[in-house]
């Protein structure tokens, strides 16, 4: 069972004309941070550093449109797109000035709203995300980004694929969250947010001439054999952010899930700035 106080209290909003999942835990503590769910889960994955980080701030975290149980809208299938919902969510949800957590499909979404909408963004904290160009991930998220032949993926059981993804987290995770994961993506819902990690070759050579220019504080967490998004994806980022650190922490993936102490206490450092 998931602890009574590590439960997400689970509310819906419209957002920019989308209707969207999200959790506050509506405090008026300063600072404020913005989570985005990873991909293919929800929330849900915050919830074992969700006590954690509510010691040390307000926390409003987002299932990103047609990822967890938030509304798809086609046009914002892709990371640029993304950023700029990021932005608006910021204001229509009166966040103030949040530091963005964004790990896996969020990192990209969340350095161009830092290239676009710096004034929006105290920092951001991302890791496990395709940033590198030319592209490096693994399986089987390579082939998801890059096989030629995407319809032969709605042919798949979606629940397989989200379960294939969830049974590599060291550990596990209740079966409350893994029902939560599987129905997020059930039907169609796993094939279509496909759409936007299929737009990574397209647009992370974007991202990658704007990161010289993105001044706002990056912290990238990443497990240290994480054998989906390798290291080198960090490793691009930090090269080319000029001001960006890099956090390894002894997990793979789902490094939010697999270390929820390592990863919580990196990003309390990140937010008061200690970087000893």
């Amino acid at each position: 069972m998931i602890a009574k106080e590590q439960t997400l209290e689970l509310r819906f909003r419209t957002v920019d004309g989308v209707r969207i999942r999200y959790a506050d835990t509506g405090a008026s503590r300063e600072p404020t941070l913005l989570l985005t769910s990873p991909w293919p889960e929800s929330v849900y994955a915050f919830v074992t550093i969700w006590a954690t980080l509510a010691e040390h701030a307000r926390l409003f975290a987002v299932d990103l449109p047609g990822f967890g149980a938030s509304e798809r809208r086609d046009d914002l299938l892709s990371p640029r797109a993304m950023g700029g919902f990021l932005a608006e969510l910021i204001v229509e949800a009166d966040l103030g000035r949040p530091h963005i957590i964004a790990p896996d499909v969020g990192t990209s979404a969340a350095l161009f709203a830092a290239a676009a909408h710096p004034e929006r963004i105290a920092s951001v904290i991302v890791g496990t995300g395709g940033a590198a160009v030319p592209i490096q991930l693994g399986e089987p998220l390579k082939s998801w980004v890059l096989d030629p032949d995407l319809e032969k993926y709605r042919r798949m059981d979606p629940r397989a694929i989200v379960n294939t993804a969830v049974d590599t987290i060291a550990g596990g995770v209740p079966d409350e969250i893994r029902a939560d994961y599987l129905a997020c993506y059930d039907g169609d819902r796993f094939f279509e947010s496909m759409r936007y990690a299929r737009r990574y070759p397209e647009e992370l050579p974007v991202l990658a001439e704007l990161l010289p220019q993105i001044a706002t504080p990056v912290t990238i967490i990443n497990g240290s054999h994480d054998r989906v998004v390798p290291l080198a994806n960090a490793e691009f980022l930090d090269e080319r952010l000029p001001n960006s650190r890099v956090v390894l922490i002894d997990a793979g993936h789902f490094v939010w899930e697999e270390a929820p102490a390592e990863y919580a206490a990196s990003v309390r450092d990140a937010i008061t700035g200690d970087q000893s």
